[in-house]
Protein backbone atom coordinates (compact mmCIF):
# COMPACT_ATOMS: atom_id res chain seq x y z
CA UNK A 1 0.00 0.00 0.00
CA UNK A 2 2.55 2.16 0.96
CA UNK A 3 4.91 1.51 -2.47
CA UNK A 4 1.37 1.79 -4.26
CA UNK A 5 1.08 6.05 -2.62
CA UNK A 6 4.67 6.73 -3.20
CA UNK A 7 4.13 5.44 -7.04
CA UNK A 8 0.93 8.20 -6.66
CA UNK A 9 2.95 10.84 -5.25
CA UNK A 10 6.27 10.22 -8.15
CA UNK A 11 3.35 10.49 -10.90
CA UNK A 12 1.67 13.05 -9.65
CA UNK A 13 4.43 15.23 -9.54
CA UNK A 14 5.75 14.27 -12.90
CA UNK A 15 1.85 14.92 -14.07
CA UNK A 16 2.36 18.37 -12.72
CA UNK A 17 6.09 18.95 -13.98
CA UNK A 18 4.95 18.40 -17.64
CA UNK A 19 1.36 20.05 -17.16
CA UNK A 20 2.16 23.10 -19.67
CA UNK A 21 0.14 25.34 -22.14
CA UNK A 22 3.50 27.46 -23.14
CA UNK A 23 6.55 26.09 -24.84
CA UNK A 24 9.58 27.23 -26.13
CA UNK A 25 11.39 26.61 -29.74
CA UNK A 26 14.93 26.89 -30.75
CA UNK A 27 17.87 24.87 -32.17
CA UNK A 28 18.20 23.89 -35.58
CA UNK A 29 18.68 27.13 -37.35
CA UNK A 30 17.09 29.14 -35.12
CA UNK A 31 18.29 33.13 -34.59
CA UNK A 32 16.21 33.48 -31.57
CA UNK A 33 13.71 31.80 -29.57
CA UNK A 34 10.01 31.53 -30.56
CA UNK A 35 7.18 30.43 -28.39
CA UNK A 36 3.98 28.35 -28.91
CA UNK A 37 0.70 28.58 -27.10
CA UNK A 38 -2.22 26.19 -26.73
CA UNK A 39 -5.58 28.32 -27.04
CA UNK A 40 -8.64 26.80 -26.30
CA UNK A 41 -12.22 28.64 -27.48
CA UNK A 42 -13.37 28.28 -24.24
CA UNK A 43 -11.35 29.68 -21.87
CA UNK A 44 -12.05 32.79 -21.42
CA UNK A 45 -9.57 36.04 -21.66
CA UNK A 46 -8.84 36.37 -17.67
CA UNK A 47 -7.47 32.92 -18.10
CA UNK A 48 -4.40 34.32 -19.56
CA UNK A 49 -3.55 36.17 -16.37
CA UNK A 50 -3.27 32.14 -14.98
CA UNK A 51 -0.45 31.24 -17.42
CA UNK A 52 2.96 32.45 -15.72
CA UNK A 53 5.24 34.57 -18.35
CA UNK A 54 2.94 34.26 -21.09
CA UNK A 55 2.59 38.13 -21.83
CA UNK A 56 6.24 38.65 -20.85
CA UNK A 57 7.51 35.94 -23.58
CA UNK A 58 4.91 37.73 -26.45
CA UNK A 59 6.27 41.08 -25.75
CA UNK A 60 9.44 39.39 -26.77
CA UNK A 61 8.30 38.46 -29.99
CA UNK A 62 7.42 40.18 -33.01
CA UNK A 63 5.15 38.57 -35.19
CA UNK A 64 2.14 36.15 -34.69
CA UNK A 65 1.54 32.71 -36.20
CA UNK A 66 -1.78 31.10 -36.68
CA UNK A 67 -3.87 28.61 -38.01
CA UNK A 68 -5.95 31.52 -39.95
CA UNK A 69 -5.66 35.49 -39.41
CA UNK A 70 -9.12 36.73 -38.24
CA UNK A 71 -8.68 40.12 -40.02
CA UNK A 72 -8.23 38.35 -43.43
CA UNK A 73 -11.30 39.76 -44.46
CA UNK A 74 -11.09 38.17 -47.98
CA UNK A 75 -10.40 35.06 -46.89
CA UNK A 76 -13.42 34.78 -44.16
CA UNK A 77 -15.30 36.42 -47.11
CA UNK A 78 -14.14 33.58 -49.33
CA UNK A 79 -15.13 30.94 -46.65
CA UNK A 80 -18.28 32.41 -46.08
CA UNK A 81 -18.98 31.64 -50.08
CA UNK A 82 -17.48 27.97 -49.70
CA UNK A 83 -19.86 27.03 -46.76
CA UNK A 84 -22.45 27.11 -49.28
CA UNK A 85 -24.07 23.91 -51.29
CA UNK A 86 -23.83 23.47 -54.66
CA UNK A 87 -27.26 24.70 -56.54
CA UNK A 88 -27.80 20.61 -57.52
CA UNK A 89 -28.11 19.31 -53.77
CA UNK A 90 -30.54 19.61 -51.75
CA UNK A 91 -30.48 18.51 -47.79
CA UNK A 92 -33.80 17.59 -47.26
CA UNK A 93 -32.79 15.16 -50.25
CA UNK A 94 -30.58 12.64 -48.04
CA UNK A 95 -32.70 13.07 -45.24
CA UNK A 96 -36.14 10.52 -44.28
CA UNK A 97 -38.51 13.48 -43.54
CA UNK A 98 -38.59 12.35 -39.72
CA UNK A 99 -34.93 13.25 -39.70
CA UNK A 100 -35.46 16.13 -41.84
CA UNK A 101 -37.77 17.48 -39.56
CA UNK A 102 -35.69 16.94 -36.20
CA UNK A 103 -32.54 18.62 -38.12
CA UNK A 104 -35.08 22.10 -38.23
CA UNK A 105 -36.56 21.73 -34.94
CA UNK A 106 -33.09 22.03 -33.83
CA UNK A 107 -32.24 24.84 -35.64
CA UNK A 108 -35.08 27.16 -34.77
CA UNK A 109 -34.63 26.35 -30.71
CA UNK A 110 -30.95 26.98 -31.01
CA UNK A 111 -30.37 29.15 -34.16
CA UNK A 112 -33.87 30.63 -34.40
CA UNK A 113 -34.39 30.19 -38.15
CA UNK A 114 -35.35 27.08 -39.85
CA UNK A 115 -33.56 24.61 -43.10
CA UNK A 116 -35.59 26.97 -45.18
CA UNK A 117 -33.29 29.63 -44.52
CA UNK A 118 -30.28 27.36 -43.44
CA UNK A 119 -30.81 24.81 -46.43
CA UNK A 120 -28.11 26.12 -48.74
CA UNK A 121 -25.68 25.68 -46.41
CA UNK A 122 -23.14 22.85 -45.77
CA UNK A 123 -23.86 19.91 -43.00
CA UNK A 124 -20.26 20.49 -41.62
CA UNK A 125 -20.74 24.59 -41.22
CA UNK A 126 -24.61 23.30 -39.81
CA UNK A 127 -22.72 21.26 -37.42
CA UNK A 128 -20.35 23.77 -36.40
CA UNK A 129 -23.13 26.56 -35.62
CA UNK A 130 -25.02 24.01 -33.74
CA UNK A 131 -21.95 23.16 -31.64
CA UNK A 132 -21.57 26.55 -30.86
CA UNK A 133 -24.74 27.53 -29.83
CA UNK A 134 -24.79 24.06 -27.37
CA UNK A 135 -21.51 25.24 -26.10
CA UNK A 136 -22.68 29.04 -25.46
CA UNK A 137 -26.24 27.40 -23.76
CA UNK A 138 -23.88 24.93 -21.63
CA UNK A 139 -20.64 25.63 -21.13
CA UNK A 140 -20.80 29.57 -21.14
CA UNK A 141 -18.63 30.10 -24.31
CA UNK A 142 -18.83 33.63 -25.01
CA UNK A 143 -16.79 34.29 -28.95
CA UNK A 144 -16.22 37.76 -27.77
CA UNK A 145 -14.52 37.28 -24.90
CA UNK A 146 -12.56 34.01 -25.97
CA UNK A 147 -8.78 33.76 -25.42
CA UNK A 148 -8.37 31.67 -28.45
CA UNK A 149 -7.97 34.97 -30.61
CA UNK A 150 -6.57 37.18 -28.26
CA UNK A 151 -3.20 37.64 -29.15
CA UNK A 152 -4.18 38.17 -33.10
CA UNK A 153 -6.04 40.84 -31.68
CA UNK A 154 -4.10 42.64 -29.61
CA UNK A 155 -0.73 42.26 -32.63
CA UNK A 156 -3.16 43.88 -34.87
CA UNK A 157 -3.36 47.01 -32.42
CA UNK A 158 0.47 47.09 -31.34
CA UNK A 159 1.29 46.49 -35.40
CA UNK A 160 2.67 43.10 -35.34
CA UNK A 161 1.83 40.68 -38.74
CA UNK A 162 -0.05 37.98 -38.16
CA UNK A 163 0.70 35.22 -41.09
CA UNK A 164 -1.74 32.09 -40.93
CA UNK A 165 -0.03 28.55 -41.58
CA UNK A 166 -3.00 27.60 -43.83
CA UNK A 167 -4.19 28.63 -47.23
CA UNK A 168 -7.36 30.11 -48.07
CA UNK A 169 -8.20 27.06 -50.16
CA UNK A 170 -6.79 24.78 -47.41
CA UNK A 171 -7.92 26.63 -44.83
CA UNK A 172 -11.82 25.62 -47.02
CA UNK A 173 -10.96 22.31 -47.63
CA UNK A 174 -10.20 21.90 -43.63
CA UNK A 175 -13.73 23.07 -42.65
CA UNK A 176 -15.97 21.95 -45.25
CA UNK A 177 -14.71 19.09 -47.25
CA UNK A 178 -12.24 17.35 -45.20
CA UNK A 179 -15.27 14.41 -44.88
CA UNK A 180 -17.20 13.28 -47.80
CA UNK A 181 -20.48 14.90 -48.26
CA UNK A 182 -22.32 11.86 -46.76
CA UNK A 183 -20.36 11.76 -43.89
CA UNK A 184 -21.04 15.26 -43.14
CA UNK A 185 -24.96 14.43 -43.03
CA UNK A 186 -24.36 11.64 -40.77
CA UNK A 187 -22.80 13.85 -38.32
CA UNK A 188 -25.19 16.78 -38.20
CA UNK A 189 -27.68 14.19 -37.61
CA UNK A 190 -26.09 12.68 -34.77
CA UNK A 191 -25.14 16.12 -33.08
CA UNK A 192 -29.03 16.74 -33.33
CA UNK A 193 -29.86 13.67 -31.96
CA UNK A 194 -27.43 13.30 -29.36
CA UNK A 195 -26.12 17.16 -28.19
CA UNK A 196 -24.99 15.78 -24.85
CA UNK A 197 -21.90 14.30 -26.29
CA UNK A 198 -20.77 17.14 -27.28
CA UNK A 199 -20.93 18.57 -24.67
CA UNK A 200 -19.29 16.35 -22.58
CA UNK A 201 -16.11 15.91 -24.70
CA UNK A 202 -15.83 19.29 -24.56
CA UNK A 203 -16.11 20.04 -20.62
CA UNK A 204 -13.42 17.29 -20.94
CA UNK A 205 -11.12 18.69 -23.42
CA UNK A 206 -11.28 21.83 -21.42
CA UNK A 207 -10.46 20.40 -17.87
CA UNK A 208 -7.41 19.06 -19.25
CA UNK A 209 -6.37 22.34 -21.23
CA UNK A 210 -7.23 24.31 -17.88
CA UNK A 211 -4.23 21.60 -16.24
CA UNK A 212 -2.18 21.86 -19.31
CA UNK A 213 -2.81 18.22 -20.13
CA UNK A 214 -2.15 18.93 -24.16
CA UNK A 215 -0.93 14.58 -24.41
CA UNK A 216 -4.42 13.70 -22.62
CA UNK A 217 -5.86 16.29 -24.65
CA UNK A 218 -5.26 14.63 -27.41
CA UNK A 219 -5.87 11.34 -26.51
CA UNK A 220 -9.22 11.60 -25.27
CA UNK A 221 -10.25 13.32 -28.52
CA UNK A 222 -8.78 10.84 -30.45
CA UNK A 223 -9.97 7.41 -28.37
CA UNK A 224 -12.38 4.95 -30.24
CA UNK A 225 -14.78 5.33 -27.29
CA UNK A 226 -15.42 9.19 -28.54
CA UNK A 227 -18.99 9.13 -29.45
CA UNK A 228 -18.76 12.74 -30.46
CA UNK A 229 -18.43 14.21 -33.95
CA UNK A 230 -14.99 14.73 -33.44
CA UNK A 231 -13.50 11.73 -34.74
CA UNK A 232 -10.11 9.95 -34.76
CA UNK A 233 -10.32 10.23 -38.57
CA UNK A 234 -10.55 14.10 -37.83
CA UNK A 235 -7.21 14.03 -35.50
CA UNK A 236 -5.61 11.87 -38.71
CA UNK A 237 -5.91 14.94 -40.78
CA UNK A 238 -4.68 17.42 -38.24
CA UNK A 239 -1.74 15.43 -37.71
CA UNK A 240 -0.89 15.06 -41.36
CA UNK A 241 -1.50 18.75 -41.66
CA UNK A 242 0.90 19.21 -39.16
CA UNK A 243 3.90 17.40 -41.11
CA UNK A 244 3.23 20.72 -43.60
CA UNK A 245 3.03 23.14 -40.38
CA UNK A 246 6.33 22.36 -39.29
CA UNK A 247 8.12 22.98 -43.23
CA UNK A 248 6.10 26.45 -42.92
CA UNK A 249 7.04 27.10 -39.68
CA UNK A 250 10.77 27.02 -40.67
CA UNK A 251 11.28 30.05 -41.74
CA UNK A 252 9.73 31.66 -38.82
CA UNK A 253 11.50 29.53 -36.28
CA UNK A 254 14.83 30.57 -38.20
CA UNK A 255 14.62 33.91 -37.91
CA UNK A 256 13.23 33.47 -34.61
CA UNK A 257 11.34 35.83 -32.29
CA UNK A 258 7.54 34.22 -33.24
CA UNK A 259 4.30 33.30 -30.89
CA UNK A 260 2.61 30.86 -32.49
CA UNK A 261 -0.97 29.87 -31.12
CA UNK A 262 -2.32 27.35 -31.84
CA UNK A 263 -5.79 25.14 -30.84
CA UNK A 264 -4.46 22.77 -28.08
CA UNK A 265 -5.99 19.95 -30.17
CA UNK A 266 -2.95 20.13 -32.90
CA UNK A 267 0.02 20.42 -30.32
CA UNK A 268 -0.33 17.54 -28.26
CA UNK A 269 -0.10 13.67 -28.34
CA UNK A 270 2.82 11.26 -30.20
CA UNK A 271 1.61 13.00 -33.52
CA UNK A 272 1.05 16.70 -32.26
CA UNK A 273 2.98 19.32 -33.35
CA UNK A 274 5.24 19.63 -30.62
CA UNK A 275 6.53 16.22 -30.76
CA UNK A 276 7.00 16.55 -34.86
CA UNK A 277 8.91 19.21 -34.19
CA UNK A 278 11.08 17.66 -31.85
CA UNK A 279 11.55 14.61 -34.49
CA UNK A 280 12.76 17.84 -37.10
CA UNK A 281 15.39 18.66 -35.01
CA UNK A 282 13.98 21.46 -32.71
CA UNK A 283 14.49 22.16 -28.87
CA UNK A 284 10.86 22.13 -27.59
CA UNK A 285 11.02 22.91 -23.70
CA UNK A 286 7.85 23.95 -21.53
CA UNK A 287 8.64 27.77 -20.66
CA UNK A 288 7.69 27.31 -16.96
CA UNK A 289 8.95 23.93 -16.69
CA UNK A 290 10.45 25.03 -13.02
CA UNK A 291 6.76 26.36 -12.04
CA UNK A 292 4.85 23.35 -10.25
CA UNK A 293 1.84 23.58 -11.72
CA UNK A 294 -1.33 21.56 -9.67
CA UNK A 295 -2.82 19.12 -11.89
CA UNK A 296 -6.38 18.52 -10.42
Amino acid sequence: MKRLVILYIVCSLFSAADAQLLYEVSGKSSKAKSYIFATNRLTDIQFLDTVPNLFKVFGRCDKVITEMAINDYEAIQTLRQAALLPDSIKLENWYSEDEYRLIDEAMRLTLNMGMDKLGRMKPSYLTELYRNELLKRWLNYDEDRSAQNFFQSVAAQQGKPVYPLDKTGEAIYMAFDREPLHWQMKELLKIVEYPEREVRLEKSLLRFYRNGQLNEYAYEASMPDNTSTLSYSDCKVYWQRNLTWVKRLAPYLTEGRAFICLDALYLGGDDGLLAQLKSSGYRVRPVNRRIKISVK
